[in-house]
């Protein structure tokens, strides 16, 4: 898998996400054969609730293990859906990520979470990259496109590697007592991971 790709997966999962990555989307062409139309680097969902480092249950200090990174702007009842663009260079979109069959095959995976249908959805994330929609329960759904890469801040639409990065070593510092036991078979936070039990300062 890509370094920068299993990264942002990594942080992504951290901070509640679950994902899926490299979604290669088919599309048939007018001589009835089919052909890889693009793939989407990484596909996020996250269910409202707080996430926490270890479990809480019983915990007289477990809002110490609280995970939160502004940087994703969530809020209480929110489900947030990541269409992302991973890079190792500059922060941006491949055109293709807003093509109708690309985001429409990709959105039919978690369909069940826009009860009045994806037309209006799908309109809006190829129109300005977001869609903000009621789904089950009283909840809202926010679908966007994201692209991680090089950038000089972090917004609802970017995300710096360089932020992703500072992040993770802070979790890793922070919650060093829960953490020392995880097993890391991915390689960016297992290299992370390393690096900081090694006792390297790890900064921009």
């Amino acid at each position: 898998m890509d370094i920068a790709v299993n990264l942002v997966e990594a942080y992504l999962n951290a901070n509640g996400y679950l994902t899926m990555t490299e979604f290669e989307v088919q599309r048939r062409l007018p001589d009835g054969t089919y052909e890889t139309a693009t793939d989407v680097d990484i596909v996020a969902v996250r269910l409202p609730g707080q996430i926490y480092q270890g479990d809480p249950h019983d915990s007289v200090d477990c809002e110490l293990l609280l995970v939160e990174d502004p940087v994703l702007e969530l809020s209480d009842g929110l489900v947030d859906v990541i269409l992302g663009e991973v890079k190792e260079g500059k922060a941006e979109f491949n055109p293709g990520l807003k093509r109708h069959e690309v985001l429409h095959s990709v959105l039919r995976r978690i369909e069940w979470l826009y009860p009045a249908g994806l037309h209006d959805v799908l309109a809006d994330v190829a129109d300005r990259g977001l869609s903000e929609v009621p789904t089950h329960g009283g909840a809202s759904v926010r679908t966007r496109l994201v692209a991680f890469g090089r950038s000089r801040e972090s917004d609802l639409h970017t995300v710096s590697v360089g932020h992703i990065v500072e992040t993770m070593v802070d979790y890793l510092h922070r919650f060093e007592a829960v953490l020392r036991p995880a097993n890391y078979k991915d390689p960016a936070p297992a290299l992370l991971n390393l690096l900081v039990k090694a006792g390297f300062d790890i900064s921009r």
